[in-house]
């Protein structure tokens, strides 16, 4: 076979598929290869057919397909099925061919492989690829990292297939290894607080006010066209619009609430307590997903505990305002903690990123999209090394316009026994973030008084730790001080 294929894709589920047809469409030759090898004929002589595509029926003729330096986007499962589709694919690559893991892969893995890689001569990309289906065939937003020399190989595929936004790509290069799959991990993580943080707007219209989904989706709608503007936003207004075929009930009512999840959110919380950067919201997030599936516990809980019997009595107009104020305060939470982890994890790992990139790449394509990722921009462009992104002039302000409304929202909600985990644990991180002394002094005294674990006095430089002997009976040993 002649290599004339400019790049493969293993993998022909839904995002392999159409992340084909889309470099397709932008004049690329994309050998295939699945390896269940019918979907690969049912492929090319369906969706793809009369297309520029080459259908493999093995990884030898995938390989042979590919033009020097050969190019292999790995679209199967994160773990195992990649280790193993590297194993298969290592003795037939020579050095320079560039290996590239599309999926949700967890970024140590991606750090672990592109070391293995490299002793080999290869060259190996962690991308992350957001957007779903209709992102993978119209444009997504791809997060690469790994080795820098690949780059120029993939750079005109990546950024041809990328969404635009007034022009520009959302996609660009991250850094080295884990860097693209540990941005794609932390997208996914405040996903899951901004899918929470709707979900519990929806429960306070639903439960709360008595709305109806058709109500509510005109809500959303109205909320789409202002700073609230996001993908997420727009398809919660297209669902609660949406009509059961089969028993003619808004779709929303007739959907279970046991809610799944893939890993990624619980990666990024679990990144955040590695690195000891607060991101309760999104720990809140994923926590309301599991206390979700458990559904037959909270029916019967719900027969035996009890709860508030208040009825909404408020202005129902006012209310709603305030929701959208909340909503949108916490969103910003949402997002300001993601910046944290990024930047704690850059240090870290010394990946060197340009959060205003970042956001940059979240402008389109992705499932977190969203108008105000330009004023995330323009912060981190005016401020490379701010704290956080509470403190830019723009989110301090949003952030104090909304504070009294927001409140109201908590209040109303612990009054009329509606959980909010997600909109008051960000307001709880707001207040947190303001708040110049916490109750961490007596925590360090209870550590110091059971276990001599030390702590540090307001009255003397950073860095000095003193022990009390608080019952008179204990010695002079104390703990060496350490942050795990």
């Amino acid at each position: 076979m002649k290599p004339t294929a400019d790049i493969a894709i293993v993998g022909l589920a839904v995002m392999g598929e159409n992340l084909i047809l889309n470099m397709e469409s932008r004049g690329f030759t994309v050998a295939c290869y699945n390896r269940t090898v019918a979907k690969v004929d049912a492929f090319v002589n369906g969706r793809g057919q009369g297309k520029n595509l080459i259908g493999c029926h093995s990884i030898a003729e995938l390989v042979a397909a590919l033009a020097r330096p050969r190019k292999i986007m790995m679209m199967v499962r994160a773990g195992k099925p990649v280790d193993d589709l590297i194993v298969e694919l290592v003795p037939l690559l020579e050095p320079g061919d560039i290996l590239i893991d599309g999926g949700n892969s967890h970024y140590p893995d991606t750090i672990r492989r592109c070391e293995t890689a490299a002793k080999r001569g290869l060259l190996y990309v962690g991308a992350g690829v957001s957007g779903g289906e209709e992102g993978a065939l119209k444009g997504p937003s791809i997060m690469p990292g790994g080795h820098a020399e690949a780059w120029p190989h993939l750079k005109p595929i990546f950024q041809a297939i990328a969404a635009k936004v007034d022009g520009v790509p959302c996609c660009e290069w991250l850094g080295p290894d884990g860097a693209g799959h540990f941005v794609k991990m932390v997208h996914n993580g405040i996903e899951y607080g901004d899918m929470q943080l709707i979900a519990e707007a929806y429960h306070l219209m639903s439960q709360g006010l008595g709305m109806a989904p058709a109500e509510m989706a005109a809500v959303f709608r109205k909320w789409n066209q202002g700073a609230l503007d996001s993908y997420l936003i727009e398809i919660t207004a297209d669902i609660l619009a949406k009509t059961d075929d089969e028993t003619g009930k808004p779709m929303v009512d007739v959907i279970l609430d046991a809610a799944g999840q893939k890993g990624t959110g619980k990666w990024t919380s679990q990144a955040g307590l590695d690195l000891g950067v607060g991101i309760p919201q999104i720990a809140e997030a994923v926590f309301a997903r599991c206390l979700s599936a458990i559904k037959e516990e909270r029916v019967a809980a719900s027969k035996i505990l009890a709860g508030p019997a208040a009825k909404f009595a408020g202005d129902k107009a006012q209310f709603l305002a305030d929701l959208e104020q909340a909503v949108y305060a916490a969103k910003i939470c949402s997002y300001a903690q993601g910046f944290q982890l990024l930047r704690a994890a850059s240090a870290e790992h010394k990946w060197r990123l340009n959060f205003g990139d970042v956001a940059l790449l979240w402008r389109g394509g992705c499932i977190i999209r969203a108008r105000f990722l330009g004023q995330i921009k323009e912060a981190f462009d005016a401020s490379p090394a701010l704290a956080n992104l509470l403190l830019s002039p723009y989110f301090q302000k949003v952030a104090a316009d909304a504070q009294d409304a927001w409140r109201r929202v908590v209040k109303t909600a612990v009054d009329l026994g509606i959980p909010l985990p997600a909109i008051s644990t960000a307001l709880n991180y707001y207040d947190a973030t303001r708040c110049a002394r916490l109750p961490a002094n007596l925590l360090q005294a209870q550590r110091d008084y059971f276990g001599a674990h030390t702590y540090e006095r307001t009255d003397k430089p950073r860095g000095q730790f003193f022990h009390t002997n608080w019952t008179g009976q204990g010695g002079s040993t104390a703990s060496t001080p350490y942050v795990v």
